[in-house]
């Protein structure tokens, strides 16, 4: 029995759990997180990627609801816990360890995402569960079918919080709350917290206990860094020589599109690196065998959206490569998050061609810190693609220029008929 993990206030039966997995020492958002739950007051926890954050809510939720000693009303169907998550890869992933978590308890524990069948979803929340896990839009089709309710739920968890609160999701979170009582404990966990998302966070919460255990939006010191300049015509050429030449058996690559992530897992392949893709226009079983694949030795090279940035959970993968730099700078965070999970080294590659470079600037500006660069030899970016960025800099200022004057012009000449 791990002493470390009974002194967090957690049961017997939870900490025999956790020593069967293989956990030994919590980790610092386990630490400061489990403990700040099980004081039922709202969490807002920011700890990197591959941290444990899951288990800092998971194990304390499942102690908390064991202690009520409620039985679940088997004519009901009431979800007592419910964790939202962005993406049906994250929703199965904390499916598998929340239920690892709860196994000895008699907590019923339900994932629904879409892509999959929603009448075995249906019959799996027949008498309501203790733990949904879901994504938003398969949860509200379900409220619509009224096959679940949300009117005693007591935990409302957002996994990958910042994702969930982007404008795209809020809507579905807005009509998610409306169907649930104010009277819950609300916790929110993420990699990454800007000051927008913590105003908005800090709306849906009662006087939040912020758990930090990482500086905000930084990455584990365990993962090598590196930029590699190269043309954009020349990007799938330069990954195709850095798996061969340094011999990666397993890497996960990001692209900024979904058709960008199928033609480069057709371009390696016509390299002979065996590559599949991952994406939203995916079936949910075609990004499962992909997954699959990749974890099991299949595939080399694995292509994905940022889709998949968030869920992925892969052991000991060692190489991320961003072919596309990101345009939001909090997604560096969460895909080089990728590798270096649970303190192992890992290593985060960027191809970065010249018209991308001022996002590389947000990135840095995010970090506080400057990203190294080097330039491979045989895939130096050639002046004429600099010039031509350069040159459309200019030209797009001047445009810009003059537009302001145009609309200057404009004000004055109304001024002059009033």
């Amino acid at each position: 029995m791990s002493s470390a993990f009974k002194q967090l206030g957690l049961s017997d039966l939870l900490v025999n759990t956790v020593s069967e997995l293989g956990f030994s020492q919590p980790t610092d958002v386990q630490v400061h997180g489990i403990p700040a739950v099980l004081t039922g007051k709202d969490v807002l926890a920011g700890a990197q990627t591959g941290t444990g954050k899951t288990a800092a809510f998971g194990l304390p939720i499942i102690q908390l609801l064991m202690e009520k000693g409620a039985k679940r009303d088997i004519q009901s169907n009431d979800v007592q816990a419910l964790v939202l998550v962005p993406t049906r890869e994250l929703a199965q992933q904390v499916f598998d360890n929340v239920s690892a978590y709860a196994k000895g308890s008699d907590l019923k524990v339900v994932t629904a995402y879409g892509g999959t069948s929603m009448r075995i979803q249906t019959q799996n929340l027949q008498s309501g569960c203790d733990v949904l896990i879901a994504t938003p839009g398969r949860l509200i089709d379900h409220l619509f079918c009224k096959n679940i309710n949300l009117w005693k739920t007591s935990f409302l968890v957002l996994d990958e919080a910042d994702r969930m609160l982007d404008m795209g999701f809020m809507p579905d979170i807005k009509r998610i709350l409306g169907k649930m009582a104010k009277e819950r404990q609300t916790l929110f966990f993420s990699a990454t917290f800007d000051k927008k998302i913590k105003e908005i966070a800090y709306k849906m919460m009662n006087e939040p206990i912020e758990v930090q255990v990482t500086p905000t939006n930084s990455t584990a010191e365990n993962v090598k860094q590196m930029v590699y300049p190269v043309d954009k015509k020349r990007k799938s050429e330069l990954l195709a020589f850095l798996i061969g030449s340094k011999n990666w058996q397993q890497v996960l690559v990001f692209t900024k599109t979904k058709q960008g992530s199928d033609a480069l897992a057709k371009e390696l392949k016509l390299d002979g690196i065996k590559a599949a893709s991952i994406n939203g226009d995916k079936s949910q079983g075609a990004r499962q065998k992909a997954l699959d694949d990749f974890k099991s030795g299949k595939v080399r090279a694995l292509i994905a959206t940022d889709v998949a940035a968030r869920g992925l959970d892969i052991h000991q993968l060692e190489q991320v490569v961003n072919f596309d730099m990101p345009y939001k700078a909090e997604d560096y965070v969460h895909r080089i998050g990728r590798t270096g999970r649970a303190g192992q080294a890992g290593l985060a590659v960027s191809l970065m061609s010249q018209d991308e470079h001022y996002l590389l600037e947000a990135i840095e500006r995010l970090l506080d810190t400057r990203l190294p660069q080097e330039w491979l030899q045989g895939f130096e970016p050639s002046l004429r693609e600099t010039l031509d960025t350069e040159g459309g800099q200019r030209r797009n200022s001047r445009s810009a220029e003059k537009r302001k004057m145009k609309a200057k012009l404009k004000i004055h000449a109304g001024r002059g008929r009033r």
